[in-house]
This record gives structure tokens, C-alpha cells and sequence, in this order.
């Protein structure tokens, strides 16, 4: 079971939550607060049915205008914090962005990248990376095309998985699903 924490790296509130305590990290950062963030069942599979360690970090409380640099320095503190030299990084939508930002800061923490629902924006894939996109093929909100133009930047080292026929909430409307992409793509079996 997961447990609520809360750092305060220079008076910032950061709350995160750990699960599991397989030797494989993966970072996740929320589009939101970490009670209706939608990756709970995710981690929860990805950390008892694949023996992951899953850090989920959310949105500071009452932070409506975090920018990208609060989150990247959000998640360089909880990880300084936990000890994590390096781990997978990603991000559901605007989390996935956040991700691709703290991957480009600071590539030599970041062992891959996973983005699931990628937002169009415009931040390079940092370099030399494995990069998982994860995508609803019936997504509005963040469509396929954008997986697509940012796989077309790297296409030697990002690979598309698709959902058939989910759209933008395929984290909670295909958790097991989305679960198992994650799980067989970085092979920890």
C-alpha cells in the first residue's frame, strides 16, 4: 500500500508517494494532485505484478500556476530526497511534459523517458534516451499525431504504443492495459 508524503524543499509543500521496492525505478509526474491523479492503479500494478519501484510526485497544494521549472525542481528535490541517482522518468499529459523537461535538464538522472498522452510541446527529446509514447488512438486532447511528430525527432529510439480506440483518460479507463504496455516494453521480468 502506498503512503502520502509530503517535502518541503524550501518551504514548497511537494507531496509524493512510493510503491514497491523492485531494483527498477520509475518516476511519474502527475498532471494533477495525487488523490484523482488517474496513475494509481498503474503503479499499483506496476509495482506488485511487475516489481517496480514507482514514485509518483504530484502538484504542489494550491499551486495553480506551477511552472515547468517548479516541476523539475520539484522532482530533482524528492529524488535527491529518496537517494535515486537515476531512474525512468514520465508523465500522463502535462505531467509527460514535465517529464520531457526534466529529462532535457538533467539527462544524466534519467535512464528512459515514458510519455503517455503526449502533449504538443515544444521541447526537444533529450539526447541519447530511450523514449516509450503511449497513446489513445481515440484521443482528442492530446492525438496521436503529436506521438507521431515527436517519435519522427528520434525514430531510432522512441517506439509508439497504441490503445485501440481509447481516448484521452486511457490511464483510468485502461490502467491494466496501459500497465502491461510499460511493463513489456522496459522487459524487467
Amino acid at each position: 500500500m502506498s503512503q502520502l508524503n509530503i517535502m518541503e524543499p524550501e518551504g514548497r509543500a511537494v507531496p509524493y508517494v512510493v510503491e514497491g521496492e523492485g531494483p527498477v525505478a520509475l518516476v511519474l509526474i502527475t498532471e494533477r494532485a495525487l488523490d484523482s491523479d488517474g496513475l494509481g492503479v498503474i503503479s499499483h500494478y506496476l509495482a506488485e505484478e511487475a516489481g517496480f519501484r514507482i514514485i509518483r510526485i504530484g502538484t504542489r497544494a494550491g499551486a495553480a500556476d506551477e511552472s515547468a521549472d517548479d516541476r523539475v525542481a520539484d522532482v530533482l528535490a524528492v529524488l535527491d530526497h529518496l537517494g535515486l541517482e537515476d531512474s525512468w522518468v514520465g508523465g500522463y499529459g502535462i505531467g509527460g511534459t514535465a517529464a520531457r523537461s526534466f529529462a532535457a535538464a538533467h539527462v544524466d538522472r534519467v535512464n528512459g523517458l515514458l510519455l503517455l498522452g503526449v502533449e504538443d510541446a515544444d521541447i526537444p527529446l533529450a539526447p541519447a534516451i530511450p523514449v516509450l509514447l503511449v497513446q489513445g488512438t481515440a484521443d482528442d486532447v492530446t492525438p496521436p499525431a503529436n506521438a507521431e511528430k515527436l517519435q519522427a525527432t528520434a525514430p531510432e529510439r522512441a517506439s509508439i504504443k497504441t490503445l485501440e480506440g481509447a481516448d484521452h483518460f486511457f490511464p483510468v479507463t485502461h490502467p491494466i492495459e496501459t500497465a502491461v504496455i510499460i511493463e513489456e516494453y522496459l522487459d524487467w521480468d
